[in-house]
């Protein structure tokens, strides 16, 4: 007689086994025809899952985020089920959710076009509205080979072949269609009511490019039709904020073949970089950061003795010279301990904070490369603060809040904070990880913000806070870390002679506001589509003339504002007003100075923005005190324009 306890604490008692479906018509009908799955003493099963015996239980719907995963897993195996009756020569492979969606590998002898793909998503929505049952069902791995072999599914028999153990495996059935597949998946196919196909795309097999080239189908799927429709907006959005559009319309950077994975950088878009760059190195020093600069080029041992070259050695370039390897430096910690060794350090000297805007390169797969956001060479906005145990939460603290006053400089006001804990491997005592997981709890929780815990999920030396920022179009972007390590220094001989005169090892703590300059400008440009706010313009104010006649007092006029701090474009082309007009608005430039023979007759200018909006005509001092007023709340509270 199963005792059900539920979220809101409440039971409901049964005198025989009862499934998660039975339980929720007991609640009532409504839930019901909603629920898509439950959690069984917090494990999500299917609603078909019998209970025996007393659990807690909470029924899921497409309202919660397990829900809209279950939609998702189950609308793969929609996808997998119209491909095979309208291709039958394709071979299905694996179908898992990603973020925001899911995809599907198929072999299949020609590529899938976007008529295909129309034609599938067609056949998906009639499938969905046949409300086809989803049934679950256990078979031997003799049983499954057979059955997957017979159907001339050789991909599935071969997954099957590669799964370790002996027990019995589950597979999901609708109708003609079976899949190997842990589950749960919703009930029937009428649960799946919003979806929508987005792309073809190739892949390898086991993710090996040694391996045969695979079509993976992509596809996004919500709970309701007003959830898909807003992301599909997203996504319209998204596809006109595309940074590297935007890159190459408004003369910031290029990429070519030569340099995969390499950024050139053009003279605007140096000039935003250098803004960034610029502010952030003031920043750090109010903080009491002190610059460096290290190598790129670094022997081999040192990544040996400092547990790199083991677990990074793919993704490092490396070279040979005078029968010495080297590799060209991933990361900047083991060079920042260096620094710290040079001289014997005291308690006196801690904490210590070393910052580096240090270049890096990694050998990422050329599959992954995309824009900024995944390049080989980058600047990361590095430092390593040195310290004792009992200073690590005030360094987190005074950590978090630097990043608080950088992010809202940006524009940045949403912020996701999310804090990891020891995994089942690591390096140094449970003392000390209790000490640094509190520290880092404390820290968060003094700054009165919610967070999410991730049990397990720290790095092996040490416990660590990530921290996201979202976007004005509601994307997340993890830039922000800050990890406890107990492992390097002591690997690499950092010590110093602590209060009661003996030596110990220093904390040290990794932390970045930025994380990789090139993804955080790539961030940048998609957030505010290339229309920076005037702190950050590459070119501030564009002073333009109507005819000849102005040409000297423009060029005075942009003297003056140069003078001020400005970057300014004199355009003294023989040009019609309109004409120029429009090319300073497509290029983003904030304020447009339009000078004619009445404002060189009052010593004023003609005021524009790049929204055309008309300002008036204002004396040159009353002008720059208002962009001075800008550059003065960065991105906080500007007036868009």
């Amino acid at each position: 007689m199963p005792s059900i306890t539920l979220p809101d604490g409440s039971s409901r008692q049964f005198d025989h086994p009862v499934s998660v479906h039975e339980v929720a018509a007991d609640i009532g009908p409504g839930l019901a025809k909603a629920a898509v799955a439950g959690k069984v003493n917090g494990e999500l099963v299917d609603t078909s899952y019998t209970i025996h015996e007393d659990v807690s239980l909470a029924l899921v719907t497409e309202r919660d985020p397990e829900g809209v995963d279950v939609i998702r897993h189950s609308t793969a195996h929609l996808l997998a089920a119209a491909v095979k009756e309208l291709f039958p020569s394709a071979q299905v492979t694996i179908g898992p959710v990603i973020e925001d969606g899911f995809y599907y590998d198929f072999k299949f002898e020609r590529a899938f076009t976007p008529d295909d793909l129309r034609q599938i998503e067609d056949r998906m929505a009639e499938l969905a509205k046949q409300e086809i049952t989803v049934q679950r069902s256990i078979l031997s791995r003799e049983e499954a080979i057979a059955l997957f072999d017979q159907m001339g599914e050789e991909y599935k028999v071969r997954i099957i072949e590669d799964i370790p153990g002996a027990e019995p495996l589950s597979f999901y059935r609708q109708g003609d269609f079976i899949d190997l597949c842990r589950g749960p998946h919703v009930p029937d196919t009428g649960k799946l009511k919003a979806f929508k196909l987005t792309k073809v795309a190739g892949a390898y097999w086991r993710g090996d490019t040694n391996n045969e080239q695979l079509q993976r189908i992509y596809g996004t799927a919500w709970g309701n039709k007003k959830e898909l429709k807003a992301y599909l907006n997203r996504l319209e959005e998204a596809e006109k904020r595309d940074h590297r559009k935007l890159g190459k319309k408004l003369k910031l950077f290029h990429m070519q073949e030569e340099a995969p994975g390499m950024v050139f950088w053009h003279p605007l878009g140096w000039t935003f970089y250098q803004q960034v760059e610029q502010y952030l190195r003031a920043k750090l020093q109010r903080h009491g950061y002190q610059e460096i600069r290290t190598p790129q080029v670094v022997a081999r041992s040192l990544w040996e003795r400092s547990g790199h070259w083991d677990k990074f050695q793919d993704d490092m370039f490396t070279t040979e010279s005078e029968k010495y390897d080297f590799a060209i430096k991933p990361m900047n910690c083991p060079c920042h301990i260096q620094v710290y060794n040079q001289g014997l350090k005291s308690y006196k000297d801690l904490p210590l904070r070393l910052a580096e805007f240090g270049a890096c390169h990694r050998n990422e797969a050329s599959g992954a490369l995309h824009g900024l956001m995944r390049v080989r060479g980058f600047t990361q906005d590095d430092a390593h603060i040195f310290c004792e145990e009992s200073q690590i939460q005030d360094e987190v603290s005074s950590f978090i809040d630097l990043l608080h006053e950088v992010y809202a400089d940006f524009g940045f006001t949403e912020i996701l904070y999310k804090l990891s804990t020891r995994p089942e491997k690591r390096v140094g005592s449970d003392e000390v990880w209790d000490k640094s997981e509190a520290a880092l709890e404390e820290a968060l929780n003094k700054q009165g913000v919610d967070w999410e815990l991730l049990p397990g999920e720290g790095a092996f030396y040490g416990p660590k806070i990530e921290f996201s920022l979202k976007d004005c179009i509601g994307r997340v972007w993890q830039c922000g870390t800050i990890q406890v390590d107990f492992s390097m220094p002591g690997r690499l001989g950092a010590e110093y002679v602590s209060s009661s005169q003996d030596r110990k090892v220093p904390v040290m703590l990794h932390r970045a506001v930025l994380g990789s300059f090139e993804r955080f400008l790539g961030i940048l440009i998609e957030h505010y589509e290339g229309a920076f706010p005037t702190w950050l313009a590459p070119v501030q104010v564009s002073v333009l003339n109507i005819t000849d006649n102005q040409r000297e007092y423009c060029t005075k006029v942009a003297d003056q504002l140069e003078k001020a701090g400005l970057r300014v474009n004199l355009d003294l082309r023989n040009e019609k007003i309109g004409f120029k007009i429009r090319e300073h608005t497509i290029d983003k430039v904030p304020y447009l100075l339009v000078i004619g023979d009445k404002e060189v007759e009052q010593g004023e200018v003609a005021v524009r923005t790049r929204k055309g909006e008309d300002l008036g005509t204002l004396k040159l001092d009353a002008f720059l005190a208002r962009v001075n007023g800008e550059l003065e709340r960065k991105s906080r509270t500007e007036t868009e324009n």
